[in-house]
Formats: structure tokens, sequence, C-alpha cells
């Protein structure tokens, strides 16, 4: 063998190990990605493989404005929104409203509002009323091929005629009326000729099939109401399945996702994109995915409209209400919902999620960005006999130990204070670390105290303690005393500049994790009458500049935010969560 062939196969034997290492780092770096990827994704990276044009991907958000989205809404929003933002795709956000005895432009409002501050801007606002007449146009076209009829049977009749699961549907008595017939009863529906449930649209489809949607399912019914965009134009209305698929097509969404509900309702999807189809234009492509049920509350708008309608919560921005008006005037961030969104990710059953997953995000990203004050929950008041009367002075504080740039602001200190009535006990054992008489606690920022003696109202309830203090203690003078280590810190605000604040606490609003599951009872008898408990407060005097929505921590007693009822004579605050990491405690037991 020539010399410089064998040295060209040492070299290549030398590097086979480090290239084939490199292929299967390779390898697994991309199986990496796509097992990260969720299956709606993956459904979207094989159509593009399939040769489907990257910049013809549209996604849609479609709500129907009869109410205001919840949770379970959120997790659509960022899915629909998250693959416009991965694909760089536009989403269009639509209305679906074509039951105007629901809908309404507050919703539409409201709707808007909220996908803006989860962070998401749409490509397009569209309104399924914005295709009625296209829709009526092609209604028409399906009579005029046979392929749609008037049925003027009531709605028990057709319900009757059309079979069980089981049992093929009969065909109606109207089925086979003339063409002509047809257009003139359905020009009538539309003119206003007759009164409602009179006539119906149906499809003619197929009566014997399995799918019990596909036996001629109706299109178009009668119904008299003002629509809250087109008013009294129209009396005849779409119905869902005839306008979802339709809508879709015309606005060229590639793919339209909806929740495991419509998985049956896919076969008539494509049923009605068959018949208006143009093979030169994106035909969309339904998918479901699994709807998101939680522990705790109830997600279906019929029964959050009977809560706000029955009194037991007080809106639907109510911050017990699982609606995402609700949370935010609760307090939780728009990143902490979508990083929930991304942690419980898209799921093909359905299931219940721990509302405490929810709580830990949004604890989780409160610690990073919300400033610690103090707030007393509970005031009992504390007298420092050995502080000079009339004197105050001021400490150091600082705002946010997990942001840097947050500073450090001015705290008022004087002779009387406000602490926690559970933070003193005249007697306690060796593991009660807070204030007892002859024990000593280091007021946060603040100073050392001791207890010496209390004084009770006439029913044995304490209501002020005296105390002395160090006043070598102060905490960053780097003296000796200040340097001494006692076992207990307590938050506390000075009585004299303390602010009166009503505070808002907020628990579970029902006492069951599924309120809504039991088929002996009705959701509504497992309402917490806890749920929310309203308190007197008094806060430190930074926050008489706290605006409405600002989020702060109350050091020891949780995250809290300014309620819109709050006026600049009266703070309203609501807890938005504790601080005890609980979702982190049911993982470790599970």
């Amino acid at each position: 063998m020539k010399p410089t062939l064998l040295y060209a196969m040492r070299i290549l034997s030398s590097a086979l190990p480090a290239f084939c290492l490199h292929l299967r780092i390779k390898k697994e770096n991309m199986s990496e990605a796509l097992k990260s990827l969720n299956f709606i994704e993956h459904i979207v990276e094989e159509d593009l493989r399939n040769g489907f044009p990257k910049e013809k991907l549209r996604f849609r958000f479609p709500p129907e404005p009869n109410g205001y989205l919840h949770i379970g809404h959120a997790s659509s929003i960022c899915l629909n929104f998250g693959l416009g933002l991965r694909y760089g795709a536009p989403v269009n956000l639509r209305f679906d409203d074509t039951n105007p005895a629901k809908e309404e432009q507050e919703y539409v409002d409201a709707i808007k509002e909220d996908v803006e501050w989860l962070g998401y801007k749409w490509d397009t606002e569209c309104f399924a009323s914005d295709y009625f007449q296209q829709l009526y146009d092609w209604a028409v076209e399906l009579i005029k091929m046979g392929k749609a009829y008037v049925d003027s049977q009531t709605s028990e009749e057709i319900a009757v005629q059309k079979g069980t699961p089981t049992e093929a549907g009969t065909p109606s008595p109207f089925r086979n009326r003339s063409i002509e017939d047809n257009q003139q009863l359905f020009q009538g529906m539309k003119e206003g000729k007759f009164k409602e449930g009179e006539h119906v649209l149906r499809a003619k489809v197929d009566m014997a099939s399995s799918n019990m949607l596909m036996r001629d399912p109706i299109m178009y019914r009668i119904l008299y109401r003002a629509h809250h965009r087109t008013n009294t134009d129209w009396c005849i209305y779409p119905m869902y399945d005839w306008t979802h698929g339709e809508s879709d097509y015309i606005e060229q969404v590639s793919h339209s996702l909806c929740t495991l509900e419509f998985a049956m309702h896919r076969e008539l999807y494509d049923w009605f994109l068959d018949q208006v189809v143009d093979k030169d234009l994106v035909r969309p492509k339904q998918r479901e995915f699994a709807r998101r049920n939680f522990s705790h509350t109830v997600v279906s708008k019929r029964k959050l409209l009977q809560l706000v309608e029955q009194g037991f919560v007080k809106g639907w921005d109510d911050p017990r209400m699982p609606t995402i008006s609700g949370l935010r005037r609760r307090g939780y961030t728009p990143e902490s919902i979508r990083n929930f969104a991304d942690t419980i990710g898209i799921a093909k059953r359905d299931n219940v999620v721990d509302v405490s997953l929810l709580e830990f995000h949004v604890r989780e990203h409160l610690n990073k960005i919300a400033p610690r004050v103090m707030g007393v929950l509970n005031p009992l008041k504390v007298v420092l006999t050995n502080y000079p009367e009339g004197e105050e002075e001021w400490l150091e504080a600082e705002n946010n130990p997990e942001d840097e740039a947050a500073g450090y602001r001015q705290l008022p200190f004087s002779r009387e204070l406000y602490i926690e009535q559970e933070d003193f006990k005249e007697e306690a054992n060796r593991k009660f670390f807070r204030l007892k008489l002859g024990g000593e606690v280091r007021l946060k920022n603040g100073y050392i105290i001791k207890a010496d003696s209390c004084t009770k109202d006439t029913d044995g309830n304490i209501i002020e303690v005296q105390c002395t203090y160090d006043p070598k203690s102060k905490s960053g003078s780097g003296s000796e005393e200040s340097l001494r280590k006692v076992k207990g810190t307590l938050h506390w605000v000075s009585a004299k500049h303390a602010l009166s604040a009503e505070v808002r606490l907020y628990d579970r609003l029902f006492t069951d994790e599924t309120p809504d599951a039991h088929k002996d009872k009705n959701f509504l008898d497992f309402i917490n009458p806890d749920s929310l408990q309203i308190i007197s407060a008094f806060v430190e005097p930074s926050l008489a500049d706290a605006k409405i929505g600002d989020r702060f921590q109350f050091q020891r007693m949780g995250y809290f935010n300014l309620d819109p009822d709050s006026k600049s004579e009266k703070l309203v605050f609501n807890r938005t969560v504790g601080l005890r990491d609980t979702w982190a405690k049911i993982q470790e037991k599970n």
C-alpha cells in the first residue's frame, strides 16, 4: 500500500470516532428538540415537511362573545398565539357571534382586553357576522345543488327522526322538496315571513350515518333578536357547525384548533368545506386538544353566569372567579399565567389540573417583581416604654432582595407600633420564636425589643404589650448589639404613621375539588362560605402612592394588590396568594 494512502487511512480512522460522536450528538439533539414539541406542533411540523408553505401558516383564537374568558381559555390563547410566535405566522382574533340571544359588545371588549393583557397581538380582528352574506350565498348554492333543504318540522320532531346512536335516522318528510320550493322558502325565512321555529334549513348529508352530527344538520334557524353588530339586518342566523369551517376558510386559517368536544364535528367540518373549497386556496385542517379543568372551581360559562346572576360573586371580575379578568383583579400576572399554560402543556385527554400549580407560578413570579412592604392584618399595639415620647426616626428598608435595582425606601419608626396579634403570647414553649413575656425579637429593619408586660380588656383579651427596645441594636448600624442573634423577626408598622386599609382575604370558591362532577348534587352546594373575609388592617405609609393594580409582598403575610375599589382615603387590598408553596408539598406527597 502506498505511504500516502496509508497515511490518509490512519487520519480517517482516527477522526471516525469523533465524527460518529458528532453525528450521534446531532441526532440526539434533533430527537430532544422533537420531543419538546407538543402534539399540535408535531402536526404543523409534519405538514411543513410534506410541502405546506410556511408563509401560508395562519392560526386563530375564536371565542364566542357570550361571557368572560376564563383560565381554560388562557391555555387556548397561549397555544394559538404561541404557535404564531413560534412560526412567525399571523393569528386572527375571531368572534364567533352567531347567537344574538347571548352575545353582547361588553363581552367582545372584555375578551380583547384579556388577550392584550396576556401579552398577545392579533393580526386581524374578525367576526363571523362579517361573513353572514357569504354564508347565506353559499347556502343558496347548496340548495341549488340539492344538498340543502328547508325543513318544516318542529325541533321535537327533528330530534325524534334523527334516530339514536345505535339506530339510523329516518328522512324528514320535507327532505325531497323541490329546489324551487326550498329557494322560495329560504328567501322567505330571510325576509322575516315566518315565525321562529316554523322552518329551518338543513344540509342533506346522510340520515344513516353512524355520526349523528351528519344526519342532516341544521344550518340556519329563524331568530328575531337584534345582533350586537348587525342589529336587525338579519332574522336568520347560521349554526356554529356551518359557520366554523367556512369562516376558517374565508380567513385562510391553516390549522383550526378546537377542544375535544369538537372531535365528532370534524367530519361535518370537512363535509361543509368540500362544498365550497377551491383547490388553489388553503384548506383549513381541524385538530383537537383536551380541555383543561381546574380543581376547586368551574369553567362552564353557563355556571359562571349563574354565580354572577345569583349573587354568589360580585361580578365576572370577582377575584374568586377563574375568569382572566378575575385573576387580573386578584393580582395575578400575565407572565405567571403564560408560564402555567406552558407547564401544563397540551394534552389529548381531559384532566383536572390542581389550582395550586397556578398559585405556584404566580407566587414564583411575584417573588421576583413585587416590592416588600409591611402590613399588619390583625393589629396589636406595642408601646416601647423607653423610647422618647413624641420622637420618630426613619429606617432604611430594602424593597426587594431578589431585585438589586429595586432600591431602598424609608420607614418611619416611633414609640407606638402595631404587630400581629398571633405574634405575641404571654407564655409559650421553646418552639415559639415570636414575642412572649420576657422574650426578645427583632423588628424587621429596626431594633431588638423585649416584652415586659401586657394589658387586657375586661374579657381577658390582650390589647397592648409594653416593651423596651435596645437603642444600640438598630439593624445595619454595625454595632455589636446590632449583630446579636435573636430567633424571631417580626413585621410591624408605626401606629402614628400607619394607613388604614381594607384587606380582602380570598380563598377557594368551592370546598370540593370537583364541584360540578357530582350527579346527585348541584355544584352550588359546594360554595365555600368563607371564600371572602374582609378585615381592617394597617399598612406602612409608602403605600399611599400605590396605583390601582400595583402588587406587593406584605412581609410574612403573602402577596397583595391594590383593588380598583380603592380611594385615596381608603385603600383596598386583595390577597393574591399566600407565601406557602402548597404545590411543592403536593408534589412531595405524590
